[in-house]
């Protein structure tokens, strides 16, 4: 894969890498998103930060960095294009009509950006799959540089998401399922967590979140909370899964017991990555 500062035309995909400043001053961008689109299809992929690393890192770079409108940047970017997919919803196939239509809505939308937000200008990729990417793109423009772990070492939550992804898609249920769901109508207004997965089956909606418990086991709390409170409110049955980076032991570990009884507790089932794909 070859990235080309080229016409669209010479490129099956075109992306922008989008850009925060906290001081228009000293004209200091910090890169927070990727956006990429096939131009003839109109299919579209959006990725912002959301892990704490990544509010860290941007939080170095630019102290002033406000995490609020980052966070508020990024709903209000989804909304927009989950207006436009939906209203596109019931034509018959994919056309040039339909890339064309969403070209048009980013450089509409880049001529309202605030003066702090930007994208960057736009570049065409040669690549066969938009999801992988944009993984791509993302690790090499926005994640924080990783420092290279010892063999074995325990996998991030980013990590482990990727392998997940990779499995739905390998179940042919990458479409049929939701990703990086907001849970602000079940908790509290300005809630950032978001659960990785969610999913419709007889009636039922289920939820699956990755969670690092060698690197943060406490965020099991903050999903069993989210839990407990989608399953008091929500209008439908629920379920929820967390998958683990590695299994869990609780007759052998206290933090894993901690993990284990917490989520347990909350009616959340525990499955390591070892397992997910069976």
């Amino acid at each position: 894969m070859t990235d080309v500062i080229s016409p669209v035309d010479d490129s099956k995909f075109v992306y922008h890498i989008l850009r925060y400043t906290s001081d228009l001053v000293r004209d200091e961008w910090v890169n927070i998103g990727v956006l990429l689109f096939d131009p003839l299809t109109g299919a579209l992929r959006l990725r912002l930060v959301e892990e704490q690393d990544e509010y860290a890192r941007i939080r170095r770079l630019q102290p002033s960095a406000d995490e609020d409108v980052l966070r508020g940047f990024r709903d209000h970017l989804e909304d927009r294009f989950t207006t436009f997919l939906r209203n596109r919803q019931g034509e018959q196939g994919r056309t040039l009509a339909g890339g064309e239509e969403l070209q048009r809505l980013i450089e509409n939308w880049n001529n309202t950006l605030s003066n702090g937000l930007q994208l960057a200008p736009q570049k065409g990729v040669y690549a066969d799959d938009l999801d992988v990417e944009l993984e791509r793109l993302y690790t090499e423009h926005v994640a924080p540089p990783r420092k290279v772990n010892r063999v074995g070492a325990p996998g991030s939550r980013a990590t482990i998401r990727n392998y997940c992804s990779q499995v739905w898609k390998a179940a042919g249920l990458w479409d049929r399922i939701q990703k990086s769901v907001r849970v602000t109508e079940f908790t509290f207004p300005g809630d950032p967590m978001r659960i990785d997965y969610s999913y419709r089956k007889n009636g039922t909606r289920g939820y699956v979140q990755t969670l690092s418990v060698s690197r943060a086991p406490a965020d099991c709390k903050l999903y069993a909370y989210t839990a407990t409170r989608i399953a008091a409110r929500a209008p439908f049955a629920s379920e929820f899964a967390a998958v683990t980076d590695v299994p869990l032991l609780p007759r052998e570990n206290e933090r894993h017991r901690f993990v284990h009884d917490t989520l347990r507790d909350a009616g959340i089932e525990t499955i390591g990555t070892d397992h997910f794909a069976t």
